[in-house]
C-alpha cells in the first residue's frame, strides 16, 4: 500500500495509504483526510472502501483482481453515489488468478471448488469481449436487453476477433503429445518453438507440434489459453501446480473441430501526447444532466467548497455535492432563491451556506459577461413540490408516519426516500416525536452512536455492525435522517 501510495505521490498525485497494519491514529488521520478531500487517492485494502460512504467518488480502482464477481460488483459500487459520472477500472494479469488459486489450495477440497468456480467466473468476465454491463447482469440473474451498453471498455473499444479453430487444435494437440502433464509456460515455449533448458531436457523440440505457432507472440498464446480455459476445453489442475488437461468437451473439439471465435488482445498506442490534450482541453465539461458546464467557474467553487468544510469540519459533500456545483456552473444563480432551485439544495441549506457561492458566481457572471439561462426559475415539478410541502406541514403537525403515507398512498419506504431527499436538501425535520413512538431510547442512543463514530451513513455496513437480528432497516433509515437533519442542516 505505502509502495503504491509513495509512486503516486512522486507522480504529483496527492495520495495516502490506509490499511491494518497501519497506526490505528496514522490510518484515522488519512481516512479523515481523504473525506474532507485534503487527499484525491487512498491507497487501501477492501475493508476501508466498504466503510467509507464518500458519494462524490469518481474511480474505484483494483490493482488486483478481486476474489470473485460479488466482491468485484459490490466495490465498485462505492463510486458515483451522487449520480454522477464514475469509473471502475480494473487491471488484471492472468497471473493474479493463478496465485488466488495456490492460496486457496490449503484449504478443504469443498472450500477449494467453491473457490476455483469464483475465479473461474472473475476470469470469464476479465476475458469477455461482450458487454460487461450484460455480464454482470446475467450473473445476477438478470437480463439488459441492449447489445451495446455505451459505457464499458467492450462496448467503447470493441475487441478484434479473428477465426481461432485453427489455434485451438495446435494448443490441445501440443497438450496430447505432452501427455497432459506440463504448465502453460512450457507449452507456450513449445508452440513457439523456443529451445528453452527444459524443451532441450525433456527433447520436446522433436514433437510435431514444436514451433507450429512461432509467427504468434506469447501474449497471443496466453490469450489462446485463457479463452480455451473460459470455454471448458481445457482444465487447470491446481493441486498438480497448474498443470493443463484437456477436458470431454476439449476431446470432442479435436474429433470434430468447429469454430472459435478468439479476441485479439488489445495493442498498446502511443500515449506520448496524452497531457498536450489536456492542456489543449477547452474550459467546458459535461454536466450530469447534460449541460455545459463552466470548468473554470467549478475549479473556483470547489475550492471555496473545500475551504469552507475545512472551517466547518465537515466533509464537503454534506455541504454540497458535485452534482451541486455542476448545477450551479450550469444555471449560474446569483441570489439564494435561485440557488433553492439547484440540485440537491433547498431553502434550508441555501440559507445556511449559500451566500458566498452566489456571491462568487453573482461577480464571475459580471466580470465576464456571462449569459444566463432564462428558464432558471421553472426547473421544479409542481406534483414532487406539493408532495414535499404536505410532508413536512404533517411532520410539523406531528402526524404519524403511517397516516401520512396513507394519505398521498405512499408505502413506508417510499416516504421515507422522500424525507430522505428533503433533509439531504438542507430542510431541518423535527421527527423525534414519531421516533419516541417506535424505538425506544436505548436501542436510539445506540444507533446514534454508531453513526456518530462511523465515517460511513451505509445502511447495510450499519446493519452488519448492529447485528441485523437486532435492528430493522427501517429504524436504521429514521435514525439517519435525524442524524442528517440536526447536524448537516
Amino acid at each position: 500500500m505505502e509502495e503504491i501510495a509513495e509512486f503516486l505521490q512522486v507522480n504529483h498525485i496527492k495520495a495516502l495509504p490506509y490499511h491494518a497494519g497501519l497506526d490505528g491514529n496514522v490510518r484515522v488521520q488519512n481516512q479523515d483526510r481523504f473525506l474532507m478531500e485534503d487527499a484525491d487517492v487512498i491507497v487501501a485494502t477492501i475493508a476501508f472502501g466498504m466503510g467509507i460512504d464518500k458519494p462524490d467518488i469518481r474511480y474505484v480502482i483494483h490493482y488486483d483482481i478481486p476474489k470473485s464477481l460479488e466482491g468485484y460488483y459490490q466495490e465498485t459500487g462505492r463510486a458515483g453515489r451522487d449520480d454522477g459520472d464514475a469509473r471502475c477500472i480494473a487491471f488484471y494479469d492472468y497471473e493474479d488468478l493463478n496465485r488466488l488459486e495456490r492460496l486457496a489450495k490449503g484449504k478443504p477440497v469443498a472450500e477449494q471448488e467453491i473457490a476455483r468456480q469464483l475465479l473461474s467466473e472473475v476470469m470469464s468476465y476479465a476475458e469477455s469481449t461482450l458487454c460487461r454491463r450484460r455480464h454482470l447482469l446475467f450473473y445476477f440473474g438478470e437480463t439488459y436487453d441492449k447489445e451495446n451498453c455505451g459505457c464499458c471498455d467492450n462496448c467503447l473499444h470493441p475487441r478484434q476477433t479473428i477465426e481461432g479453430k485453427e489455434y485451438v487444435q495446435i494448443l490441445l494437440s501440443c497438450i496430447k503429445e505432452l501427455k497432459q502433464q506440463f504448465k502453460d509456460k512450457h507449452i507456450i515455449h513449445i508452440i513457439r518453438g523456443e529451445l528453452t533448458n527444459d524443451v532441450k531436457k525433456f527433447k520436446h523440440n522433436t514433437l510435431s507440434s514444436f514451433g507450429e505457432g512461432s509467427d504468434c507472440d506469447e501474449k497471443f498464446w496466453e490469450a489462446v489459453i485463457r479463452q480455451a480455459l473460459f470455454a471448458k476445453l481445457i482444465v487447470k489442475e491446481i493441486e498438480n501446480y497448474g498443470i493443463l488437461k484437456i477436458s470431454s468437451l476439449g476431446e470432442k473439439f479435436l474429433k470434430r473441430p468447429y469454430s472459435i471465435p478468439l479476441s485479439v488482445p488489445h495493442q498498446r498506442t502511443d500515449t506520448s501526447n496524452d497531457m498536450d490534450d489536456v492542456e489543449d482541453a477547452p474550459d467546458i465539461m459535461m454536466g450530469q444532466k447534460g449541460g455545459i458546464v463552466d470548468k473554470v467557474l467549478y475549479t473556483m467553487l470547489k475550492d471555496m467548497l473545500k475551504a469552507l468544510a475545512k472551517k466547518e469540519n465537515l466533509p464537503p459533500y454534506v455541504i454540497f455535492q458535485e452534482t451541486s456545483l455542476e448545477d450551479m456552473c450550469v444555471q449560474y444563480p446569483t441570489t439564494l432563491e435561485e440557488m433553492t432551485q439547484i440540485t440537491g439544495v433547498g431553502i434550508g441549506k441555501a440559507q445556511k451556506y449559500g451566500k458566498p457561492f452566489v456571491d462568487l458566481i453573482r461577480k464571475y457572471v459580471e466580470d465576464n459577461e456571462i449569459e444566463r439561462p432564462q428558464d432558471l426559475v421553472v426547473k421544479s415539478a409542481i406534483n414532487k413540490s406539493g408532495l414535499k410541502v404536505h410532508i413536512i406541514q404533517n411532520i410539523d403537525r406531528r402526524i404519524d408516519f403511517e397516516d401520512i403515507a396513507a394519505s398521498k398512498k405512499l408505502t413506508m419506504e417510499e416516504l421515507l426516500t422522500v424525507i430522505e431527499r428533503i433533509v439531504i436538501s438542507g430542510t431541518k425535520l423535527d421527527i423525534n416525536y414519531y421516533i419516541d413512538e417506535v424505538i425506544d431510547e436505548a436501542r436510539q442512543e445506540e444507533i446514534m452512536d454508531y453513526l456518530q463514530s462511523s465515517e460511513s451513513d451505509d445502511l447495510e455496513e450499519a446493519l452488519r455492525e448492529l447485528g441485523e437480528d437486532s435492528y430493522t432497516l427501517e429504524e436504521l433509515r429514521l435514525m439517519r435522517i435525524k442524524f442528517i437533519s440536526d447536524v448537516g442542516n
